[in-house]
């Protein structure tokens, strides 16, 4: 005979869960209420629960419970001793402290013990966890009820994802619809026989990767966009390699079906070289093709989307707290802060506090994808929300609370910890201190994202790079690809803890600003082996970074003179930073690295110069060099001396 684990947690006045804790702990295979434990299993509990109880109600009246800090005169109030007398105990124990000082936990528990005190330190709030869900409730099996899978559509740029979502979305607006115009909230829901699915209608890879880079899951499904007469392009692989990373199915939509030059095999071939091998060529990647301009085979791409979310059985529980994920958000000088929250869990109603990000407040009304007012929102469903006190980033996670003031409370927490974290932010990779980072077991995998100028020094760089993985970190290449460094590369390697690697590439001004912002290496090299040497070294813990590049500012070529026995002279405007004459310069060329050189000369007007800022022009001449072009960028930069730390 045994005793159902349900029963046993009434008796002991336990929840299942602590239960089901405290026997998994000892060992014992438990998995719900419903299993049954032996007799001795039992007992063994009681007498733990029951001893434990024991021995609180013994002790209960000498312990002191200290959170962080106590002055002299907190203490005095808790034991309830006269602080006079107090300090005079703290004489006599040798502890010199006035009436406002605070102690030591040391000096606590002395002190404490001479009036028959123990003193129990409560554990503060986990830090690491304030961002994320403050109720995050484990949801019973029975409770779980299937909900509409999440879908992203990403692809390179006029393969017809803008083209592809109307064509779905007409499907479902009706004409009446506010006169033929639809309501745009950044996501909307469509129906497949009976079955919901929502979209997310965001730009792409970008608000994908912004949602990951700062924790949240938001797709469950992502729908890569391919023309079929122009095939696999630079932001096609871009995309593949966010979806990969993300760890989300990916669904082809060859699109373009109509046109004369369609080519849907050449197009499986190219998603073959990147390791997306098509159903019908033996693998496991859904290829629909579809003509979005003509409406062709868009209900074989939504049942396929269908069949995706039932093999993933995709769940929540609609009858909890709710929490989402906003999508987007803006101030809107008529209703205040507006944000598109995409429900993950729950429902949410009209009245809910809630707290997003450092953002909080109360639901004062909710809209959705339709413009019709609703009075609550469940999983999966996308709704506009008023009510927050303030704007929150795209990406943060909603959350219903309690009431009003513990919303409030937690954003105050947040901006609090946010303020530290700008203060003393450093747990990025970088190569500086990888080694120590290695040592302390904090980098398993080195993520790298590299940028180059052409495609064969890509394929060079990662092939070199991966071969650097040891026993203890694993090199892993993220995406690879040709042109400067951008935003997106930035967010991506944000998102995943990466470096990036530019080979004859350089980042642009906010791509720089951006990887300043989330704290991202970024190495640029003009020679393959040096930058397979530098990380190598990091590896091993030998590198030493003597200076350390700074870029001072950035110059636009307006006009060009030639002026005899001098050169070729460019008349510039300083756009970001300042120009200084002893700085170093590097002539770009639509993102690509021209030529390194000294500045040769630096005027305004006829007066030789030091320095020029930014907004102002200037005229530049570059030491031996003349093949200056309208349109150029000359990036102005030097180099500083920084000491190595381990």
């Amino acid at each position: 005979m045994g005793i159902r684990i349900y029963k046993l947690a009434e008796q002991l006045e336990l929840s299942n869960k602590e239960l089901i804790k405290m026997l998994q702990d000892l060992g014992v295979d438990v998995t719900s209420h419903m299993s049954t434990i032996n007799e001795e299993t039992a007992e063994l509990i009681m007498d733990m629960v029951l001893g434990e109880e024991e021995g609180t109600q013994e002790d209960d009246s000498k312990v002191l419970k200290v959170e962080g800090t106590m002055t002299v005169k907190e203490l005095s109030e808790e034991i309830d001793v006269d602080p006079s007398t107090l300090m005079a105990k703290l004489i006599g124990l040798g502890i010199m402290a006035t009436i406002n000082q605070e102690l030591t936990s040391d000096q606590l528990e002395v002190v404490a013990a001479e009036y028959g005190y123990v003193v129990e330190e409560e554990e503060e709030e986990e830090e690491d966890n304030l961002f994320g869900l403050v109720n995050d409730i484990e949801d019973k099996q029975k409770d779980l009820k299937s909900r509409p899978p999440v879908i992203t559509v990403m692809g390179h740029v006029d393969h017809g994802k803008t083209t592809l979502l109307d064509a779905i979305r007409k499907t479902e607006v009706t004409a009446s619809e506010a006169g033929g115009i639809t309501q745009h909230i950044g996501a909307y829901q469509v129906k497949v026989n009976g079955q919901k699915i929502t979209f997310l209608d965001t730009p792409g890879h970008e608000a994908f990767t912004s949602m990951r880079a700062r924790g949240a899951q938001a797709t469950d499904i992502a729908i890569l966009v391919v023309a079929a007469d122009d095939g696999i392009m630079p932001q096609t692989i871009e995309a593949i390699n966010h979806a990969k990373s993300a760890g989300v199915p990916i669904i082809v939509a060859i699109n373009k079906m109509d046109r004369p030059n369609a080519q849907p095999d050449r197009v499986k071939q190219e998603l073959m070289n990147h390791g997306l091998i098509p159903e019908d060529w033996g693998g496991d990647t859904v290829c629909v093709p579809v003509s979005a301009l003509k409406g062709e085979n868009l209900d074989e791409l939504l049942e396929m989307i269908v069949l995706t979310a039932e093999m993933e059985e995709l769940k929540a529980n609609p009858t909890r707290p709710a929490n989402g994920i906003i999508v987007e958000a803006e101030l809107d000088r008529g209703r205040g802060p507006v944000a598109t929250i995409l429900i993950k869990n729950g429902t949410l109603k009209v009245g809910d506090a809630i707290v997003a990000g450092l953002a909080s407040g109360r639901v004062r009304a909710m809209i959705n994808d339709q413009g019709e007012r609703v009075e609550e929102a469940g999983p999966a469903t996308p709704v506009e929300v008023l009510g927050l006190s303030d704007v929150p980033n795209a990406g943060d996670l909603l959350e219903v609370v309690e009431d009003d003031q513990s919303a409030r409370d937690i954003a105050q927490k947040r901006q609090n910890k946010r303020r530290e974290d700008e203060l003393s932010r450093n747990t990025t990779v970088n190569l500086e201190d990888l080694f120590s980072q290695i040592q302390q077991g904090e980098v398993k995998e080195l993520n790298i994202v590299v940028k180059a100028d052409v495609q064969g020094s890509v394929e060079a760089v990662k092939q070199s790079l991966q071969k650097l993985s040891t026993d203890e970190v694993e090199v892993k290449m993220l995406h690879g690809g040709v042109g400067g460094i951008t935003e997106t590369d930035v967010m991506l390697a944000a998102a995943s803890n990466a470096i990036i690697i530019g080979f004859n590439v350089r980042p642009g001004v906010n791509a720089r600003k951006v990887a300043e912002k989330e704290n991202v290496d970024i190495r640029t090299y003009r020679v393959i082996y040096k930058a397979i040497d530098d990380v190598k070294s990091a590896m091993e813990g030998l590198l030493d970074p003597d200076y350390k590049e700074v870029v001072l500012g950035q110059v636009e070529v307006r006009q060009t003179f030639k002026v005899p026995k001098i050169g070729t002279i460019a008349g510039a405007y300083v756009t970001n930073g300042t120009v200084n004459r002893n700085a170093k310069v590097r002539l770009l060329r639509d993102g690509t690295i021209i030529h390194e050189g000294e500045i040769g000369s630096l005027k305004r007007f006829q007066d030789d110069v030091k320095e020029v800022a930014e907004g102002y022009e200037c005229g530049i001449g570059i030491e031996g060099y003349n093949d200056l072009k309208e349109g150029d960028i000359m990036e102005i930069y030097d180099f500083e001396e920084v000491k190595r730390t381990l």
